[in-house]
């Protein structure tokens, strides 16, 4: 009796060990947990490229299910994906489908006008973001949830998966350095989805005048914070693969300094150089190209390094890594001038750039933030929706 229990263990442990992962399903694919809350409604939605369920865009889906929409707000980069990083994207009509395109960056500090508020009783949310505080998406959403609660206005996240998910790293935002790409007291990597920080902005009562707003999250499934999701459309232009995702939040750094980091090649956030780079035989020209016409170092034959073959374990194992930096700043012995005022409203905090210029490692940096990145791993439990 004994033997037949212990091969019945047996093979349900060989079987359990052996079930074909299931498929992670982002929130917009989960159509009977959100459309039933739009019937009736005019609906406006918050999306881009990414907003896919399967091979169909979000937005022919809805119009597909009969959903009245009214209007589709852009973020960065546009509807389809191609404007500049910073690029004002003008509103527009959708050519596939008529519904009108309003642009969040046609002024008004990135909240619609009480006329455009007036024309919906709905908001639907689908972007996909990459996790990180200078990754703009989500002070789009936190902007929209404001504006939503200013007129009373219901907000559905279609929530998905984040890629940078399964760690929180770097030191959390000091206020003072607030601004378009670092909007909420998170550390640099927050390592939440949208649809979690969605409840954290409110439950933290973040939203000016500690608004609150009316949001609803549709949960992805079969999804944890320990799952490495490899995105199926590029998020932005200048991050088309999982590689520039992975390295983006210790490369992006260098948007703070003299350096380029790619842009304006097919490898973005791939790599690091610049003209006076010295000992590399590895260089690259930034060009005008869709989705960066007017990159740094324009035109100017860079040498650096090429972060293309790095391996995804030693990326994973060094988190948001400060060496790229201080290899660039000991290797131009520039001093200050290496660094640009964009720096602090990257890193968000003063003391890095002190830190470099004093000759520190980047461990002995990272030390620094190490009670940031616990005291925020303990403030966010509440709002979480999946496993850590």
């Amino acid at each position: 009796m004994r033997v037949k229990k212990v091969l019945f263990i047996a093979a349900l442990l060989f079987f359990s060990f052996n079930l074909p992962a299931q498929t992670v399903k982002a929130g917009a694919e989960l159509t009977g947990a959100y459309l039933p809350l739009i019937r009736g409604k005019r609906v406006a939605v918050m999306t881009n490229q990414t907003g896919r369920v399967g091979d169909e865009h979000l937005v022919d889906l809805l119009i597909r299910n009969n959903v009245d929409l009214v209007g589709i707000f852009s973020p960065e980069h546009g509807f389809r994906g191609t404007a500049d990083a910073g690029e004002h994207v003008a509103s527009s009509v959708d050519e596939k489908t008529g519904v009108p395109v309003w642009s969040l960056y046609g002024g008004g500090g990135g909240k619609p006008s009480a006329d455009k508020m007036r024309t919906f009783d709905v908001l639907l949310f689908d972007l996909q973001d990459v996790g990180l505080r200078f990754y703009t998406y989500y002070a789009s959403m936190a902007r929209l949830m404001d504006a939503c609660a200013e007129h009373n206005k219901k907000m559905i996240v279609l929530d998905r998966p984040n890629p940078n998910g399964f760690y929180v790293d770097g030191p959390i935002l000091d206020m003072k350095h607030k601004s378009g790409v670092g909007w909420l007291p998170i550390p640099v990597v927050h390592g939440m989805t949208l649809g979690e920080l969605a409840l954290m902005i409110n439950g933290e009562k973040w939203l000016p005048q500690g608004r609150i707003c009316d949001v609803t999250v549709i949960p992805c499934e079969n999804y944890t914070h320990q799952t490495k999701y490899e995105l199926p459309v590029a998020p932005s232009p200048n991050l088309p693969n999982t590689q520039s995702i992975y390295l983006y939040p210790s490369t992006c750094l260098f948007e703070g300094t003299v350096m380029s980091l790619g842009r304006g090649t097919s490898f973005p956030f791939q790599a690091y150089g610049h003209p006076n780079f010295k000992g590399s035989g590895f260089s690259f020209t930034p060009r005008s190209v869709p989705g960066a016409k007017n990159p740094p170092l324009l035109n100017k034959k860079c040498y650096g390094v090429d972060l293309r073959n790095v391996s995804h374990e030693q990326i994973w194992e060094n988190r948001f890594d400060l060496s790229y930096v201080i290899d660039a700043y000991k290797n131009l012995k520039m001093g200050d001038e290496f660094f640009t005022d964009f720096f602090e409203k990257l890193v968000g905090v003063d003391y890095i750039r002190q830190d470099i210029i004093a000759g520190k490692s980047a461990q002995e940096i990272k030390e620094k933030w190490f009670c940031d990145v616990l005291r925020f791993k303990q403030q966010r439990r509440p709002y979480l929706l999946y496993d850590e």
